[in-house]
């Protein structure tokens, strides 16, 4: 089983279908994209690089995502996506510990080379454009033979250790997903376009696996993000696109069209599906959606330890109004998809009953086969094939996930994962610090703000400035504070353990 056969298949049953664009343009047909990608394949064998070994993948959205990918599937490699956000001094960690041998890169996310690697491409130089030169005779160029279970994607998502953890994703997980995306989230037929705003190291970017199934387009924006107008403009051009948003893409776009008075037959004209995922919205949120846009939503709730694939709420539920729990379902995240089974479980794993709260707990074909090089951590999450999500929910009588909280100290902040206890360790190595403590404040556009409860040391001067000066310094901008508050102690119980409900209840009341 390799994925690099999606593509294969394709090339060679219709070579002239248009495949990828960049805004209105096309880059490349399915056999086109066949070409380049085996054409490098070929290449990164013939430079040493065996099947398993791992390539950095280090861009910002770029149609050249695509043809890399199912390049590196190809040749048998595993890709370790990389989000565009990061410090290059966090990448070169994930390097190292991923054991990483080429990367390719936008040149302005690395201006300088990344320790670790032996080889380091700028994706718009003539280094890769002749590493991607088609192969006239593209099918002579085998596709690795791979298992299922061998892994395809290292997908690093941060720990509560603060340091991130490589999420071990199989051949199998991807294709499991690709399958049941059509089951549960949406059909796709090859006159369909999936565009990128959201970053393709992410969801986005493995939701290209069911577009490829069908022979569809994959669109990726002149800006290579989400700017709502180019997006509408983009739908406009090349027919009703299906795009992968968090809930504040989501409001974005529902704002433009609130501002610009895109009535309701436009919207469809422009957008086939928006799934949205990363966090659960609003009530309120979801229902303005619904009333601007009309019924082209869909919800999914994952983790990069089960990729996009725990439980959906289709666009039937999310528009069935008259079902009497209606408020309930849409607050909801939906039902288990077909591949995977849920259960809630009590801090033993002992399983709770309807209604009950506890740990939402994750089975089947989808799910990762483990973090890479870290087995304490494996065995910790993943226990009788179930995985322990560290998300809180109930179920209720109909298989309706409703998710209480999340992991006990994460922040979502415009769908990214920030984990309080790296941007604490990080705040610590200033001088001048003594104590710190990072929780999330809720916001109306992000979902959550990062704040900072900071005691100085005896003497020290400290200022905001100050601080983020340090963080930008080592540290993705997205992760870092967007308020200091400064204490003379923080609050703690008996054991010295930070009390970070009171600091929670302590900005709850500021905001009230």
């Amino acid at each position: 089983m390799n994925l690099a056969h999606l593509l294969l298949r394709h090339a060679r049953l219709t070579p002239e279908r248009a495949a990828i664009f960049h805004g209105t343009s096309l880059c490349a047909t399915y056999g086109q994209w066949a070409e380049r990608s085996a054409g490098l394949a070929l290449r990164l064998r013939q430079a040493g690089l065996l099947p398993g070994e791992r390539i950095l993948l280090f861009l910002h959205n770029h149609p050249r995502y695509l043809e890399l990918l199912w390049a590196c599937w190809w040749a048998g490699l595993v890709v370790v996506p990389v989000n565009a956000k990061l410090h290059p001094r966090e990448v070169e960690w994930i390097v190292e510990n991923a054991q990483a041998r080429w990367g390719f890169v936008s040149a302005e996310l690395a201006p300088e080379p990344l320790i670790g690697l032996e080889r380091q491409i700028d994706i718009q130089s003539a280094e890769c454009d002749a590493l991607l030169a088609p192969l006239a005779d593209a099918f002579s160029v085998a596709v690795s033979e791979r298992a299922p279970d061998d892994v395809a994607w290292l997908f690093y998502t941060s720990g509560t250790t603060g340091r991130p953890k490589g999420v071990m994703i199989t051949h199998r997980n991807l294709m499991t997903m690709g399958l049941t995306y059509f089951i549960d989230v949406d059909p796709v037929g090859a006159g369909d376009a999936i565009v990128y705003g959201a970053p393709m190291s992410h969801g986005a970017g493995i939701y290209a696996i069911p577009h490829v199934m069908a022979g569809a387009r994959h669109v990726v924006p002149l800006s290579g993000g989400v700017d709502a107008a180019e997006l509408f403009e983009l739908g406009w051009q090349m027919g009703a696109l299906t795009t992968f948003a968090a809930p504040t893409i989501v409001k974005r776009l529902v704002d433009h069209v609130e501002q610009a008075q895109i009535g309701v037959g436009a919207v469809a004209r422009a957008f086939k599906t928006i799934v949205y995922g990363g966090a659960p919205m609003y009530v309120a949120d979801i229902e303005r959606a619904l009333r601007l846009m009309g019924p082209r939503f869909v919800q999914i709730y994952g983790q990069g330890e089960t990729p996009m694939v725990a439980t959906a709420l289709s666009r039937q539920q999310l528009g069935d109004t008259a079902h009497p729990r209606y408020l309930a379902r849409i607050a909801s995240v939906g039902v288990a998809q077909t591949p995977v089974q849920l259960r809630i479980a009590d801090a033993q794993g002992c399983e709770l009953g309807l209604g009950e709260i506890g740990e939402v707990l994750v089975k089947g074909d989808s799910v990762m086969a483990g973090y890479w090089r870290n087995p304490e951590a494996t065995a910790a999450a993943l226990r009788e094939g179930w995985l322990f999500t560290g998300d809180v929910g109930c179920l209720d009588a109909d298989g309706f996930l409703t998710l209480k909280d999340r992991s006990k100290d994460l922040i979502i902040s415009g769908g990214s994962n920030i984990y309080p206890r790296e941007v604490e360790e990080l705040l610590l190595t200033l001088p001048g610090v003594a104590e710190v403590a990072v929780v999330g404040a809720p916001d109306p556009e992000w979902g959550e703000l990062v704040v900072a409860f900071v005691v100085a040391k005896p003497g020290a001067l400290l200022s905001p400035e100050l601080l983020d000066q340090h963080c930008l310094a080592q540290m993705a901008r997205f992760k870092r504070p967007k308020r200091y508050l400064f204490l003379s102690e923080l609050p703690k119980n008996n054991y010295g353990k930070v009390l970070k409900t009171v600091l929670r209840e302590r900005l709850a009341a500021d905001l009230a």
